[in-house]
C-alpha cells in the first residue's frame, strides 16, 4: 500500500505577488478551502495517512493549517460555524504531518530528493503538487486511479493530459506506446521542449507515483532545464529502462499556479456547490 504523499511546497508563487509575499500560494484558497488542502484530501482518499511537505521560509501558514487552532475552536464552540472545520478536524485526526525544508530553489528533483527523510528509501510514495487542483466528480480522484494502476504494474507513474501543441513548452512531455487505454509505456520524456521539438502533446501535470529507488538516480542526475534538477530527467532515466508508466487520467485539472486556472477552478467549484 501507498502510505505516504509528498507535497513539494517551497516556491514564491510570484505570480500571484503581491497576494504571496506573506501568504504561501499553497494556502490560497478556492471558496473557502486552501489549495493544499483539496490536494491532502485527495491523498487520503487514495489511501495516505502520512502527508509529509516540503516547505521553505514563510510557509508557517501550512504547518499551522494542519494543526488544532485552541483559541479558534474555543471562541466558535457550540455556535454553527463549528461545522465549518469539520473537514480540517477530520484530517488533523485522521493524519500525520511531516516537514522539511528546501532551503534553496533548485528544482522539483531537488525537492522531492529534500522529501527523503520524510519518506523514507524502502517504500513508494505518491508526490502531489498543490497548485495542480484536480477534481474528478464522477468517480475516483487521480491519485485514486493511479495507485490502483501501481498495485498492476509496481513502477513510477506519471499523471498526463493532452495539450495544445503551442503550449507543451510550459511541461514535461512524454513518449512512449499505448499498452491499454489511457495507459502509456515511456520511452522518453523532455522538460519544456519547444513545440515543434515536441515528442507528443501528452504532458506531465502534478501527480506522480514514484519507487523509492528514484533517490539514487536522482543523485545521479545532472541540472537541466533552467539549471534546476528536473524530476522529469531523473524519471527519463528509469523510463529508457522501462520502469515509468504514463496515464492519461479522468477528471478535470485546474492549473492553479496561474491566476486565469485560480479563477477558473473557483468558478467551477463555487457552480459545483451551487448544483449541492
Amino acid at each position: 500500500m501507498i502510505t505516504k504523499c509528498l507535497f513539494p511546497a517551497a516556491g514564491y508563487g510570484t505570480r500571484f505577488l503581491p497576494a504571496t509575499k506573506a501568504m504561501p500560494k499553497e494556502m490560497l484558497p478556492v471558496l473557502t478551502k486552501p489549495l493544499i488542502q483539496y490536494g491532502v484530501e485527495e491523498a487520503m482518499e487514495a489511501g495516505c495517512n502520512v502527508m509529509s511537505v516540503i516547505t521553505g521560509r514563510g510557509k508557517r501558514a501550512i504547518t499551522d493549517h494542519f494543526d488544532i487552532s485552541y483559541e479558534l475552536e474555543h471562541q466558535i464552540e457550540g455556535s454553527s460555524k463549528e461545522a465549518l472545520l469539520g473537514g480540517i478536524r477530520n484530517i488533523i485526526d485522521k493524519c500525520t504531518f511531516t516537514y522539511t525544508r528546501q532551503n534553496e530553489m533548485k528544482g522539483l528533483g531537488d525537492a522531492i530528493y529534500k522529501g527523503k527523510v520524510l519518506v523514507g528509501e524502502q517504500d513508494p510514495f505518491a508526490v502531489i503538487l498543490a497548485d495542480d487542483l484536480c477534481v474528478n466528480p464522477e468517480g475516483d480522484g487521480i491519485l485514486k486511479q493511479m495507485v490502483e494502476l501501481y498495485n498492476k504494474y509496481k513502477c513510477c507513474i506519471v499523471a498526463t493530459m493532452e495539450v495544445p501543441l503551442e503550449e507543451v513548452h510550459k511541461y514535461g512531455v512524454i513518449e512512449g506506446n499505448m499498452i491499454e487505454d489511457d495507459v502509456y509505456m515511456v520511452s522518453n520524456m523532455v522538460e519544456k521542449p519547444d513545440n515543434d521539438k515536441a515528442p507528443t502533446n501528452l504532458a506531465v501535470i502534478g501527480r506522480y507515483i514514484l519507487t523509492p529507488d528514484i533517490f539514487k538516480v536522482i543523485e545521479k542526475t545532472k541540472p537541466g532545464k533552467n539549471g534546476e534538477l528536473q524530476i522529469t530527467d531523473a524519471l527519463c532515466t528509469q523510463a529508457k529502462k522501462g520502469m515509468v508508466i504514463a496515464y492519461k487520467f479522468k477528471g478535470k485539472r485546474f492549473d492553479c499556479g496561474s491566476v486565469d486556472g485560480f479563477v477558473e477552478a473557483t468558478n467551477y467549484f463555487y457552480d459545483l456547490e451551487k448544483e449541492q
